[in-house]
């Protein structure tokens, strides 16, 4: 199955994918960051699924959301009739559930059941029981029951089932998570539970502020980002899943279940630019407990309630997808430096000031510590944008994120009312200190561009931001000539590497990657702002293309075997199309946050 084949379900908590042919191959119960009891998509069915077909020949499937919804269906057509098969997760509390109704559409057609239930990652084969009007599987502090008026029945460590559903029936199966120490919870109505969601989520999707010509398209990545989002908290996931690869078979797999600051300022300016303020202060909450304390430890990424440790290690009994691993859980680059983190947090708080939420007084001397300690890091090396494995640089694109951290201090100090003014001389200074050395040592005169490294040759798709963020404008020779570089030497079949990661090994990573998506959205942007606006939108409607037929993205893509590659859904690829989307649309207006819309993304090796 393609990663594309997948539709994404969730309960703003946690998330699952199922395949077009009604396949549950990922769930991680509690959250987003739980081991998995359905890992079928990162090894095979013995690893957990939950499979409902026919018995018999199957001759067309469809399938869709459900108008502005995560709520998918999948209508089945055989020789003996049609059903259609409603999954979801309801917008919970404490206890998650996964819902699934059979509906009779024509004729008579019989059913079967699958269920394997396997916690720790496809590991854990757990005790099963009928207990509490239902069927319970537990294992150690994991326990999941299925509630439904099939009788189900064991056969060699699986569930099974048999049934038939005739036209009009509609048979409910409802897989709950709860602590094993405790008793499950009450059943719900899965009707009622149906109803609900589709309530949440239309009405969440018409706050949306969108009009532009490519509004379901923009509504649809808007939808997917809030199901990224852990509603409890306000953190933002960067994906659902873990070690889908940057190239089939290769090495590049890491797990994005985490906040990445860096992800979350993109997609809040996604949501603040389309009228969702509440998920914007809800995450500059969560962001302010996250880094409470020495600005000096300050990470990239946290787990969704503001972890900070997040070890990283293997699985060994999962082969991974497609045979590509290894499946690892955890990120080892919540320990690296990323200079460029303070420039998307500060830029973040500017804007969300400008959009109205204000600034408080802690907040504030949150903001001021983080520039004290940048003071007196913004000349070290890092690890860059890309989490590179390879050893700290000097990159080029750290130091204008740098610029950016003090760029938009200043402008907090002249635009806040608690913002003490003390700062904002030495920050100008530095702010302007920053520019001239990445103009004099960032610029490659032979090449004409800007390049990754101080004092290389190569390039990095990361410098399309500098027109974005307001480094540079435009219209200067160098930023257009840097465009044209990248487009020159980065591009493959019309869309964007990140860099090659051939040349010079920095990322300490063997083998390659697919072209990556969000890059290819920003060469859109600056496309469009030099003003090659009729090239921008062909570009644009290209991407648009490499949507799977629910309008999902995953980080990158195979422009040979014409498939997407990486962790999916991608909240990165959304935000980029959200906002591309919106500065190619010619009657959006000026956005409703007076400020250029900012920066870059994460991992080449480790994120």
């Amino acid at each position: 199955m393609k990663i594309e084949d997948y539709a994404f379900l969730s309960d703003t908590q946690t998330g699952a994918l199922v395949s077009r042919d009604g396949s549950v191959d990922w769930l991680c119960f509690p959250r987003f960051d739980s081991g998995a009891c359905f890992a079928a998509l990162l090894g095979d069915r013995k690893n957990g699924r939950w499979k409902f077909t026919p018995d018999g020949e199957i001759k067309a499937t469809r399938r869709r959301y459900r108008g502005d919804t995560l709520i998918l269906e999948t209508e089945i057509e055989t020789a003996d009739g049609a059903v259609r098969l409603i999954d979801f997760m309801p917008p919970r509390g404490k206890n998650p559930d996964i819902v699934r109704i059979i509906e009779g559409l024509r004729g008579n057609v019989r059913m079967k059941m699958d269920l394997i239930i396997r916690f720790d990652y496809g590991h854990i084969i757990p005790w099963v029981r009928k207990e509490h009007g239902g069927l319970e599987a537990i294992a150690g502090p994991d326990a999941l029951i299925l509630r439904t008026p099939i009788e189900t029945r064991g056969e060699d460590l699986t569930t099974v089932a048999e049934f038939t559903v005739a036209q009009g029936d509609r048979v409910p199966f409802v897989l709950t998570w709860f602590a094993s120490h405790n008793e499950p919870p009450r059943a719900i109505h899965p009707d009622h539970a149906l109803q609900q969601t589709e309530d949440y989520w239309t009405s969440w999707s018409k706050r949306c502020l969108d009009q532009g010509p490519w509004r379901d398209a923009v509504t649809r990545s808007l939808i997917t980002l809030k199901g990224l989002t852990y509603a409890p908290t306000g953190g933002i996931v960067a994906a659902a899943t873990t070690s889908l690869p940057e190239k089939i078979g290769g090495v590049r797999n890491w797990d994005y279940r985490y906040c990445w600051l860096r992800d979350a300022t993109f997609t809040l300016y996604a949501f603040m630019n389309a009228g969702y303020l509440d998920e914007a202060r809800a995450w500059r909450e969560w962001l302010l407990r996250a880094i409470a304390g020495s600005a000096a430890q300050m990470q990239i990424m946290y787990g969704v309630h503001g972890e900070r440790r997040l070890n990283e290690y293997e699985i060994g009994w999962l082969p991974g997808y497609e045979n590509s691993g290894p499946v690892r859980v955890g990120n080892a680059a919540s320990n690296q430096f990323q200079l460029d983190v303070y420039g998307e947090v500060m830029a973040v708080m500017y804007v969300a000031h400008r959009a109205g939420i204000t600034t408080s007084e802690p907040d504030w001397r949150m903001q001021v510590g983080l520039m004290d300690f940048l003071e007196s890091k913004w000349e070290e090396p890092d690890e860059g944008i890309w989490e590179v494995r390879g050893g700290p640089q000097q990159f080029t694109h750290s130091k204008i994120m740098a610029w950016l951290a003090f760029d938009r201090a200043v402008k907090l100090v002249e635009h806040c009312d608690c913002a003490a003014p003390e700062h904002v001389d030495r920050w100008r200074k530095i702010r302007d200190q920053i520019h001239r050395q990445v103009c004099d040592l960032g610029y490659n005169a032979k090449k004409k561009a800007f390049t990754q490294i101080y004092g290389s040759e190569q390039l990095d798709a990361s410098l399309l931001m500098m027109p974005l963020a307001g480094f540079l404008p435009p219209s200067d020779e160098r930023v257009i000539s840097t465009v044209e570089a990248i487009q020159r030497e980065l591009m493959q079949d019309g869309l964007i590497h990140r860099y090659r990661t051939e040349k010079e090994n920095v990322d300490g990573l063997p083998g390659s990657e697919g072209v990556f998506l969000p890059c290819s959205f920003w060469l859109v942007d600056c496309l469009h702002l030099i003003g090659r606006t009729g090239e921008a939108r062909e570009m644009f409607e290209r991407l648009l293309d490499l949507r799977n037929d629910l309008g999902l993205l995953s980080e990158e893509y195979d422009p040979r075997a014409k498939r997407q590659l990486g962790n999916f859904p991608q909240a990165f690829s959304h935000v980029a199309l959200v906002n591309t989307a919106r500065r190619l649309s010619p009657n959006a207006g000026p956005p409703p946050i007076a400020t250029t819309p900012l920066r870059a993304r994460r991992s080449a090796s480790g994120a």
